[in-house]
């Protein structure tokens, strides 16, 4: 196992030190910032991704359900909308990006205790209610979203706008530093219930026979989930299916019930796939496209075989 994440962190770490290095032109003081910066933000956004999404689909016991399907991140986005409605983007500079922030995650740690009750106070619960229901509250919290937009002052709406796309170009770097001490606290936070998810994958029933306080485990998973979904949307925007395909990649790849190296599997997939695939917008494409409409066009295929391969084997 061990020799597998060997494998994927050299990967990572090679396509980190091209996308840093090449076609540099000496312009060292100029092109290394800037680089450094992005390649951060893609490193933070897909393990924040990762992470989230293999933590969710265990405690819903089911591979095809991420965080962004059921709508999380509509519901961080509708979050910043309604900031800009009621306090305008003026109030918005006065208070500063991270008590925007901070204020944002508390909100969605909040939501997340109702989406427990939602998901899992109930029992019996099959693969396509679940989808209906993210289906439902997407399209609630868009709605939502674009009811205030229409009121709102034209250039306000302009910066609505700009956070509603997924942009590797466009990097929210005042809130990298928090982003990080978020992140290396829930890593500290998560070592001590990965055991507890390597029982729930079992399913509830499996996990409350073996003693696992299965209620209180799920509602503080919900809460690093909805955290990690806020830093990954503050940073870059909503990318729908990028969770999607690098956790179930990892399972393949991995082949292991245990949590630590799953989840760290699933992080290394995820930097390769946005380092390796801004590589290819950058120097292949040469900006005629961006990387999340890349990400959204297989993860998006990648999804429908998935459910397609879940109608038949039910």
């Amino acid at each position: 196992m061990k020799k597998k994440l060997i494998f994927l962190l050299v990967i990572a770490l090679a396509l980190i030190a091209v996308f840093m290095f090449i076609q540099a032109g000496g312009n060292w003081d100029y092109v290394l910032p800037r680089r450094g910066k992005k390649v951060l933000a893609m490193v933070i956004t897909g393990g924040a991704i990762a992470f989230s999404t293999v933590v969710f689909q265990t405690i819903t016991n089911n591979r095809i359900l991420t965080p962004s399907i059921m709508g999380l991140d509509s519901l961080y986005m509708l979050f910043q909308t309604f900031m800009v409605y009621i306090f305008g983007s003026a109030g918005l500079t006065m208070m500063g990006k991270n008590v925007n922030f901070i204020i944002s995650v508390g909100l969605m740690a909040l939501f997340s205790l109702v989406f427990y009750k939602l998901l899992f106070k109930r029992e019996g619960q099959n693969i396509y209610f679940l989808l209906l229901l993210g289906l439902i509250f997407g399209t609630l919290f868009q709605s939502l979203s674009t009811f205030m937009e229409v009121l709102i002052d034209p250039n306000e709406f302009q910066i609505v706008q700009d956070k509603m796309f997924a942009s590797f170009n466009n990097i929210n770097t005042e809130l990298l530093v928090l982003s990080i001490v978020l992140m290396a606290g829930i890593a500290i936070y998560f070592t001590r219930y990965a055991k507890f998810l390597d029982v729930i994958a079992l399913g509830k029933d499996q996990a409350v026979n073996l003693g696992v306080d299965y209620d209180k485990v799920v509602k503080r998973m919900l809460i690093v989930v909805a955290v990690l979904i806020s830093i990954s949307t503050a940073l870059v925007g909503p990318i729908t299916f990028l969770g999607l395909l690098v956790a179930n990649v990892s399972y393949q790849f991995m082949r292991t019930y245990r949590h630590h190296f799953l989840i760290l599997g699933s992080m290394l997939l995820s930097v390769i796939a946005l380092v390796g695939g801004q590589l290819l917008v950058e120097r292949v494409f040469t900006f005629s496209t961006t990387l999340s409409v890349i990400i959204n066009l297989a993860g998006g295929v990648y999804f429908i075989y998935l459910l397609l391969k879940e109608s038949k084997s039910s």
